[in-house]
């Protein structure tokens, strides 16, 4: 794995209001107010329509950019699948343009894409080399925006994660705490496993990816596998509910779109490069559900 220069200069953030941006904004500037060598810029849809390759290529140069991180995308699932065009515009387009314009400025391209990239067929956890064989529309726009990436051949920092949580935007642990708060009856799919991550540990990985001279791609989530009934069991449980969760198939959820039956993520080589350990998914829940409570 080569290195790419220590982590520090000018980094804009794009996706700046979504759920992951906002954290790595939030981490970023708490560094840049103890570092004069660090300046940060966040950018969200409002500042840059990524899928304006005019724009995109117009707007970024205008910054002293040494890293750029794209935290913006299309996660709609299940809307993907009814706008295939939208999906590919943001998800896989916009990450070539933002690679184009790396290129000519010569920053490094930070991109965060899914462990939906897999079909799901494996019997062991997928390693960052594996090829991308997506059942879904989200699945394929986001591998798309990662071969667009390597195809312009710059220096950049793919990271795949997976079943992502964080404060301030949906996700499935907020979904799961207001269905069973309204007393409807609560089911879960059972047949699906993979790796829930906390938006707060995945900006810490990141930065400490970078620091460590990461590039190329890399996995991260939280510690331990579970499937989507198990992590929802634990979301009740740790909440304080007596709410019964029951169980349910795929095939019984009926979605437009097919997800991955098992796409956990190996998250060796993170561990061998930075030295750190990775917190279990039960503990960054609690320590989720804490933070969203202090700021109630």
């Amino acid at each position: 794995m080569n290195r790419v220069e220590r982590f520090r200069g000018s980094v804009l953030v794009l996706g700046s209001r979504g759920m992951l941006g906002r954290e790595l904004v939030r981490q970023l500037q708490g560094r840049a107010g103890e570092s004069k060598e660090l300046h940060v810029s966040a950018w969200g849809s409002e500042e840059l329509d990524l899928r304006n390759r005019e724009a995109v290529l117009r707007e970024i140069p205008r910054f002293s950019t040494g890293i750029v991180i794209n935290a913006a995308a299309y996660t709609d699932v299940d809307g993907c699948e009814r706008n295939r065009e939208h999906a590919l515009a943001v998800n896989s387009a916009g990450p070539g343009f933002l690679a184009e314009v790396c290129r000519e400025s010569g920053a490094t391209l930070v991109h965060f894409s899914t462990d939906f990239v897999f079909d799901g067929a494996s019997s062991r956890p997928y390693r960052p080399n594996d090829v991308g064989a997506p059942v879904s529309a989200y699945g394929e726009s986001k591998w798309q925006g990662e071969l667009a990436i390597r195809r312009v051949g710059i220096r950049h920092l793919i990271i795949r994660t997976s079943w992502l949580f964080g404060v301030g935007g949906k996700n499935f642990v907020e979904a799961i705490l207001a269905r069973a708060q309204s007393g409807q009856p609560l089911k879960v799919v059972t047949d699906q496993i993979g790796r829930p991550t906390f938006t707060v540990d995945l900006a810490d990985a990141t930065l400490a990816m970078l620091e460590a001279g990461a590039e190329g791609t890399m996995h991260f989530a939280n510690e331990g596998e579970c499937t989507w009934h198990e992590f929802a069991v634990e979301i009740v449980r740790q909440a304080g509910l007596s709410v019964p969760v029951g169980m349910m198939t795929s095939d019984q959820l009926d979605r437009p779109a097919r997800r991955p039956v098992y796409s956990v993520l190996d998250t060796a080589g993170y561990t061998e490069l930075t030295g750190r350990s990775i917190p279990t998914w039960r503990e960054a829940l609690r320590r989720y559900l804490e933070l969203r409570g202090a700021a109630a």
